[in-house]
């Protein structure tokens, strides 16, 4: 599990091929593997099941 504020990185591609790189802040920890975070940029095309990576 992520720390609080730490960063996490979402790099993958849509859909349509489209490149998706978004940063996330940890905000709460929710239990379960789960965190809340917010997104730092647009959060269009993201989907369930995308690798998302602690830095």
């Amino acid at each position: 599990m992520p720390n609080i504020y730490n960063a996490l990185v979402v790099t993958s591609q849509d859909t349509t091929g489209q490149p998706i790189n978004v940063t996330c802040e940890v905000q709460q920890l929710l239990g379960n593997n789960r965190v809340r975070a917010v997104a730092m940029s647009a959060t269009d095309g993201l989907m369930r099941g995308m690798e998302v990576i602690d830095t």
